[in-house]
């Protein structure tokens, strides 16, 4: 026997049961496009924070406050209390290394914004020049803060373009005065749309330089130091450098945290990575019950076409070759739900690209190729009952339908 005609009965078997062959793709076919479709949720996911850390800026060195072994993020910083202040002038005093590229000093708070009678709540970010280039903003209207003294506190102000529209309009807002909190500020530029970033939507900020923000929230401490590295190979060494430099500031106290850009994004990566595999995992498990059901209907096909089993035994074929002929419409089965399984799990990705634009929802191919995988092997493995029932029929008592 052939395989062309092995794989031609198969083919015919298939055809021939439509309403129980529709049944198994189906099953076969949901379980495909479940794993496809949870494995680019969660590819999706972990895209969307490397592309939300990627917006901080490339080769960032992120110093913070106070001395934490974990992010820290600790009951000190947050209310702001360490055992001694980041001031602008340790930031200063980091500038000195060769091979950083920008340093911007922040301090962040809220406070309420108004002009002509209009009042809202904003974030109020107080830094420097360089915050616009190592954050990789834009301007809409107007400049950024003045490239000068970080200890002047001019009053200037550059806002959101959401801000913008919800306090001046269609007006344009640079040359403006505002008032924010208790102190007035003149607007001389609108950043552009750049949606959210780590939680911060930019729309919705304002910045203003870092000693009027220390001044408005009565603030000494900064509560970060962001540091552009040149050259990702000098990471390790600024690192050294801001924590010897600190150190020798804060008489002989390591009292910060110094974090990477690609050490908090390696730890996302990690645990996105993770539970991409395992929601991969926990799909999977529906193609194991989708062989379960191809051995069911399978044994009740080969209770179904016992005589003819027994027809192809009389005329000479052997055991392993009904074998054959059972596996081969296993694997057809499995084959054809696989590929539906694909193609409905590719439209389901799409439609959640639709739904969620911001999240790139596209299924990895080591699930592709795995799921269509796992489907073949279940295929086999549930459909070895029936052959080999199929293969030990008495080819006389198979022909009398026992």
């Amino acid at each position: 026997m052939r395989t062309t005609d092995v794989i031609g009965y198969g083919w015919r078997a298939l055809t021939g049961y439509r309403n129980r062959t529709l049944l198994m793709l189906l099953a076969m076919g949901i379980g495909v496009a479940a794993v496809l479709m949870l494995t680019a949720l969660g590819e999706g996911a972990r895209q969307y924070v490397r592309g939300e850390f990627s917006s901080l800026g490339t080769n960032l060195v992120i110093v913070i406050p106070g001395r934490s072994e974990t992010a820290g993020a600790g009951p000190a910083t947050m209310v702001g209390v360490t055992p001694r202040d980041l001031t602008l002038d340790d930031a200063r005093a980091l500038t000195r290394h060769p091979r950083i590229d920008r340093i911007a000093p922040l301090n962040v708070g809220a406070a309420e914004i108004s002009w002509e009678g209009r009042k809202r709540e904003v974030g109020v970010w107080g830094s420097t020049h360089d915050l616009l280039s190592l954050r990789h903003w834009s301007l809409a209207q107007g400049r950024f803060l003045p490239d000068g003294e970080w200890e002047r506190g001019t009053p200037v102000a550059v806002i959101g373009s959401k801000v913008r529209d919800e306090l001046f309009g269609p007006r344009s807002a640079v040359g403006e005065q505002v008032r924010i909190g208790d102190r007035r500020f003149r607007v001389i530029g609108v950043l552009a749309s750049e949606g959210r970033s780590i939680g911060l939507d930019v729309d919705e900020v304002v910045v203003i330089p870092v000693a009027s923000a220390q001044a408005l929230f009565n603030a000494p401490s900064l509560f970060r130091i962001l540091i552009e590295v040149r050259g990702r190979d000098a990471i390790p060494t600024v690192i050294d450098f801001v924590r010897s430099t600190i150190r020798q500031r804060h008489q002989g106290e390591e009292d910060v945290t110094v974090i990477t850009q690609d050490a908090v994004l390696a730890t996302f990566d990690r645990v996105l990575g993770a539970l991409t595999y395992a929601v991969g995992g926990i799909a999977a498990i529906s193609l194991a019950v989708a062989g379960i059901l191809i051995m069911n209907v399978m044994l009740v096909a080969v209770s179904q076409r016992t005589a003819e089993i027994g027809l192809l035994k009389a005329l000479g074929a052997s055991a392993r070759q009904i074998l054959a002929l059972i596996l081969v419409e296993a694997l057809l089965l499995s084959l054809l739900g696989g590929l539906i399984g694909i193609a409905v799990g590719q439209l389901g990705s799409w439609a959640l690209r639709t739904a969620f634009p911001t999240i790139p929802a596209w299924p990895p191919d080591w699930a592709m190729f795995g799921s269509l995988a796992v489907a073949l092997i279940c295929g086999l493995l549930f459909s070895l009952l029936p052959a080999r029932r199929a293969a030990r029929l008495d080819p006389v008592l198979a022909l009398a339908g026992r």
